[in-house]
């Protein structure tokens, strides 16, 4: 219990210190590059799609979580509390979400911005507005809450660094071939493998943002907007985050002709360093809620053996 808490804790020192390495080392890289190799339409016969999107996401998720679970299972604990954490943070993108939001703010500042914010988003970005932009890079950052940060150590909390490390996969691959396109029906598994993974990591989000805009007097204002707004946007679990973001720092986040989330009550321009001490206050929120679990976890399983026959 206190060596996976300990890890828990120097990963996210870990991602706060040190950037992503280069993609020539990054193992998520790889994983993109292989998702790549055998996720595309052409490679199969229209009819076989879907379930070679079931059998190769299987063998992806498997092959990329295995080296992780490995580790964990056999390092000594030694090399856990040392190479752990890094293994971990291969599993996160918290600073890495903060730096490519601050270059699309930057880049707005200068008169630009389209090109930058679309490395984060998949829709077209070169007629939107700089407030277009903005929206678009904050709804990245919200929606990674769950996606980048709270899932990967709520897994790992959970299932060790195996958990974190399957759930990142299922991840790259939904975020890869997941859009309503020609790479649908590849997509149909690793879409529906991810909303169901992230349904329970994005409401633990929605919690650790509560309790930190609670904390701040806003707590009422991102409830409301919650239960307003969170149905807005497609999907069951993007809207959780994004509407109590929007309603807890009182922004209106928008992608024109799909989601509105929340009201206008500062311009966007103005918000960002509140959306960026937002998403760091839930992160911090939900390291601590995982430790408990953590905690609580290992309570049960030493109590089993007295309880079961």
């Amino acid at each position: 219990m206190v060596v996976q808490a300990l890890v828990l804790w120097l990963a996210l020192g870990v991602d706060r210190l040190f950037s992503d390495p280069p993609n020539r080392w990054h193992p998520v890289a790889w994983l993109g590059r292989f998702i790549g190799w055998w996720g595309r339409p052409a490679v199969w016969p229209p009819a076989l799609q879907r379930s070679a999107g079931i059998v190769m996401g299987v063998c992806t998720a498997a092959v990329f979580t295995l080296p992780f679970w490995f580790f964990q299972t056999y390092a000594p604990v030694l090399y856990l509390v040392i190479a752990g954490p890094f293994a971990l943070k291969l599993c996160l993108a918290w600073r890495c979400l903060e730096e490519h939001v601050t270059t699309v703010e930057e880049a707005v500042a200068a008169g630009g911005g389209r090109e930058e914010v679309g490395m984060l988003v998949s829709r077209d970005t070169g007629a939107l507005t700089d407030d277009e932009v903005l929206s678009a890079a904050y709804e990245s950052m919200t929606e990674n809450l769950t996606d980048s940060i709270i899932a990967p150590l709520l897994f790992f909390a959970i299932f060790g660094l195996g958990g974190a490390a399957c759930y990142r996969a299922v991840n790259t691959m939904d975020a890869m071939l997941g859009y309503r396109d020609e790479r649908a029906r590849l997509g149909w598994f690793p879409a529906r493998a991810d909303d169901v993974l992230s349904y329970l990591p994005a409401r633990c989000a929605g919690l650790c943002l509560l309790i930190w805009f609670a904390g701040r007097g806003r707590g009422r204002a991102a409830l409301r907007i919650f239960r307003r707004d969170r149905k807005n946007r497609p999907g069951f679990n993007g809207g959780v985050t994004m509407s109590l973001v929007a309603g807890g720092v009182g922004v209106r986040l928008e992608k024109k002709g799909v989601y509105t989330i929340g009201d206008p009550d500062r311009p966007l321009a103005g918000a960002g360093d509140e959306i960026v001490a937002a998403v760091r206050g839930a992160t911090l929120v939900g390291a601590v809620l995982c430790t408990l679990l953590i905690a609580t976890l290992a309570l049960i399983a030493g109590l089993l053996p007295a309880i079961l026959p």
